[in-house]
């Protein structure tokens, strides 16, 4: 772990950053270095691989809280921090940790150690996807054909990495183990230093005749195209799975999953927050004073609403069941009209003489704030 940075480095922050900060961060590095953006850049491919290893810790308030106070040990699971409590021997997780300090296994306790071989099953590295959609498109829900230049199993060889006809030969140095061992004495007894295979690079098998179309290493770059459904009720920077969509496993070991980052769109009308969306409407001073049936555009079509007489400018109004689906249930929010009282600029003479006439028959007892301001006036000059 010694060699690891620190995550929140790695996303560009200082310690103690908001969840909002985190969520910014994440999305503006993975974007720079996206294998998509940096074709046959493996510096940027390292890079991709340590910010999504940074954001899924930061990402995850139990496991940040235990990267705050352990630092990498904490979410470790082979650490006495992250791995389901620290042991004896100041917080490491036992005489196994210990014996991996001195490189290898404990053989005069009987000590197995820790199995170090790189031809186990390996999972497929895991991708992550930018898909921008419609405010629409995130209330109701759609189907979006993306496409991804990602690593897939070499069709020639099957993902074996031999050439068609041919097979690995387990290697005669290290018996197929992957694993070369090393026996010393000491005062306590025999320590058995277990080291990867030089022959084999640790995985057991020597490959004679490699396939000529991935070079033996089982998997090619290729542009492929993905279905995904986007259930409705996404927002920004929410997050769609797809188990098995990502790189090929190494040595049968699973495919990566592929993670679809939402994008979606602002509405030139309506203003979402959580599942409620919020509008405003411009109502006339005579639709406010007397009452009137408005117009109340939603994503499902027109509905009418009755504006009750003496409405104030401001007013919220609300609309129970017309916002957006929750994606987790069928429950869906609310929509809230606020209205906004619009005063006339452009009036003809006529226009001004009725206003004037309407204003000596309409007097101040009628307004309830300014009657009442005007009590509060009279009684602060005298």
């Amino acid at each position: 772990m010694a060699d690891k940075r620190d995550y929140y480095e790695v996303l560009g922050l200082q310690k103690g950053a908001s969840d909002n900060d985190i969520k910014k961060a994440f999305r503006k590095m993975a974007m720079k270095y996206h294998p998509d953006k940096n074709p046959g850049d493996k510096e940027a491919e390292e890079k991709f691989k340590e910010i999504n290893e940074a954001y899924a810790v930061l990402s995850d308030p139990e496991k940040k809280e235990k990267y705050d106070r352990f630092g990498h040990a904490g979410v470790d699971p082979n650490s006495g921090f992250g791995g389901g409590g620290a042991g004896g021997f100041g917080g490491f997780g036992g005489f196994e940790d210990i014996f991996d300090m001195f490189g290898g296994a404990f053989s005069g306790f009987g000590g197995g150690g820790r199995n170090r071989r790189n031809n186990g099953p390996r999972k497929g590295n895991d991708l992550q996807k930018a898909v921008t959609i419609t405010f629409e498109e995130a209330a109701f829900g759609t189907k979006k054909e993306i496409r991804l230049n990602k690593y897939v199993k070499c069709k020639t060889c099957g993902g074996s990495g031999a050439a068609p006809g041919t097979s690995k030969k387990s290697c005669p140095k290290c018996g197929g183990t992957g694993e070369v061992r090393t026996a010393q004495r000491t005062p306590l007894g025999t320590f058995q230093s277990v080291s990867p295979c030089p022959d084999c690079n640790g995985t057991g098998e020597i490959n004679e005749t490699p396939c000529k179309d991935c070079g033996g290493s089982g998997k090619t770059r290729d542009s492929v195209t993905i279905s995904v459904n986007i259930p409705a009720g996404v927002d920004n920077d929410s997050v769609i799975p797809i188990k098995g969509q990502g790189e090929p496993g190494v040595n049968g070991g699973p495919d990566g999953d592929l993670y679809i980052v939402i994008n979606v769109e602002p509405h030139k009308m309506f203003e979402r927050r959580g599942q409620d969306l919020w509008l405003e409407i411009p109502i006339t001073f005579d639709q406010a004073a007397l009452g009137d049936d408005i117009v109340v555009p939603t994503l499902e079509g027109k509905v009418s609403y009755k504006v009750p007489s003496g409405t104030q400018p401001g007013t919220v109004f609300r609309l129970k069941g017309k916002g957006i689906k929750s994606v987790r249930s069928n429950r869906k929010g609310d929509l809230y009209v606020k209205v906004n009282l619009e005063v006339p600029t452009k009036l003809n003479s006529k226009q001004k003489k009725a206003i004037s006439a309407m204003a000596e028959k309409v007097t101040g007892d009628c307004y309830q704030k300014k009657s009442s301001f005007l009590d509060s006036l009279k009684e602060f000059f005298s």
